[in-house]
């Protein structure tokens, strides 16, 4: 491996942005931000939209900065959050700011279309799990609306290949994003044209399907004379954030679980070919593309959603993670219990209200104060992982010895200690930059510098230092947990 690669990740999440320099020197990686930016939707005529040129020209920023700071990046790669799409004219032209997943045009639209082709059926050829915003419904209602956008699309990009499209002229459809949309058949891994048809649309609409660490183009004319930079390639990493983050997965070897945590939790496994059966219809598992041809099954989970909540809500709790999270295990144990999926904590008004209810609803003690929250929160969390892990394990075609914590919440060593214990597994925790990480090493990938993902995979783990968590106390989770599963069934 050659010394000093510089790679330039665009990591776009549905609130904040940022562009990050990875640099691949003697069989380590490091990572700097370079800027950090808001994605802000815009409210406007009863719907909501992304910025699609703020975004891009926060990624132009990001581009003069390398030529200013005198770092010769290797090559640009994107990622984002899924299912969301952009409509380009005859002209190449976009025709609008993208609509967002908030937006509320989808309300409905699942029991309208589901008229048209079974439910069961959409899932067979899918295996992705039922969500409003899935790309499918969202070119549904755009449809039965009339949609002057998607009425005169000549072509359908998906988030991070429309911002590619802007770089480098190139058209794409990168196969992990539009593996989100509910409109992709892992098993063929093509668009479906059923559900194209259901929509009013072909494949010629949607750009050629691409795999991670392939070259899409490089920088425009345009871009390079904006910009001060060469002709660098803009590379296909996995587009979509969730799909980079696996991909930065420590593991040694395939029989690994993995939790991506943050706000939301998304527990899974990595496997060769799509689990499409009544078992994972009736679970509302989901199959999701990978890189290397791998599938992503997976379920969303409620993470740290429920604690962000709450702090915002607090106005008498310590701003020190750490001092709220020690007065939380300075409370009794496992005196109430949650499960954190219940649709009571989607949105509620006042989320404290909302726990206090369910625990009061459930003949529980009703947790009095911040610590005592926390302490329900953090146990009912891993009770729920048990749950999901239970379920993936079933469902899996090899034994799991090992889970893997990425993201923001495997800094969290109280709640990773909680997951071991109740899981009964061993738990490593890291990378926290997965997302920045997969993205980087799939442009690696794309240069030459690493072979596949295992190679990958051993850099990560030789780079970062990983936490280790080991089952204690099983017999007292394994006796909550049968409070839990009473509690969750009891409720319903």
């Amino acid at each position: 491996m050659k010394n000093n690669k510089y790679f330039l990740a665009v990591d776009l999440g549905a609130t904040s942005g940022r562009t990050i320099i990875g640099s691949l020197s003697d069989g380590k990686i490091s990572l700097e931000e370079l800027t950090r930016f808001d994605n802000t939707l815009i409210e406007t005529g009863g719907h909501f939209y992304w910025d699609i040129y703020a975004l891009y020209n926060e990624i132009i920023k990001g581009l003069k900065l390398t030529v200013q700071k005198g770092i010769e990046i290797t090559s640009i790669g994107i990622d984002t959050w899924g299912v969301d799409f952009v409509c380009i004219g005859a002209d190449g032209a976009i025709l609008r700011n993208p609509l967002a997943y908030r937006d509320p045009h989808t309300v409905g639209m699942q029991e309208k279309f589901f008229k048209k082709i079974k439910k069961e059926d959409v899932y067979d050829i899918t295996g992705i799990q039922f969500m409003d915003f899935n790309s499918l419904f969202q070119l549904f209602a755009m449809k039965e609306h009339s949609d002057s956008a998607l009425q005169n699309a000549e072509k359908v990009l998906f988030i991070p290949d429309a911002l590619s499209y802007m770089l480098t002229g190139k058209m794409v459809c990168e196969y992990t994003i539009a593996s989100t949309s509910q409109i992709l058949d892992p098993r063929t891994k093509k668009l479906d044209e059923k559900l194209l048809a259901s929509v009013g649309l072909s494949r010629h609409r949607f750009g050629h399907m691409t795999n991670p660490s392939t070259v899409i183009a490089p920088l425009s004319e345009e871009v390079q004379n904006m910009t001060g930079l060469g002709a660098i390639p803009v590379i296909a990493v996995a587009g979509h954030d969730t799909a980079s983050a696996v991909a930065a997965v420590p593991a040694k070897d395939e029989n690994f679980a993995y939790l991506s945590s943050g706000t939301w939790s998304l527990m899974g496994i990595e496997t060769k070919n799509a689990i499409i059966n009544d078992l994972s219809y009736l679970r509302n598992f989901t199959n999701e593309g990978g890189i290397e041809g791998t599938t992503r099954f997976l379920k969303n989970i409620c993470g740290m959603w429920l604690l962000e909540r709450c702090r915002k809500e607090w106005t008498d709790a310590p701003e020190s993670y750490n001092e709220l999270f020690n007065e939380a295990m300075n409370t009794p144990e496992f005196q109430s219990i949650i499960n954190p999926d219940d649709n009571i904590f989607a949105n509620p008004p006042v989320m404290q209200d909302a726990i206090q209810e369910y625990c009061r609803q459930t003949g529980q003690h009703v947790p009095q104060g911040y610590a005592e929250i926390v302490r329900c929160i953090f146990e009912s969390l891993a009770l729920r992982y048990k749950q999901v892990f239970g379920f993936i394990r079933e469902m899996a075609s090899f034994d799991i010895n090992v889970l893997h914590i990425i993201g923001g919440g495997s800094r969290n060593e109280y709640l990773n200690q909680f997951t071991a214990d109740a899981i009964g597994i061993e738990v490593l925790a890291g990378p926290q930059e997965g997302t920045a990480i997969g993205n980087i090493m799939l442009q690696a990938k794309a240069a030459g510098e690493v072979s596949d993902i295992w190679q990958m995979r051993k850099i990560i783990s030789y780079s970062i230092e990983l936490k280790r968590f080991t089952p204690k106390d099983t017999h007292k989770w394994n006796d909550a947990y049968e409070r839990y599963l009473k509690i969750v069934t009891d409720k319903k």
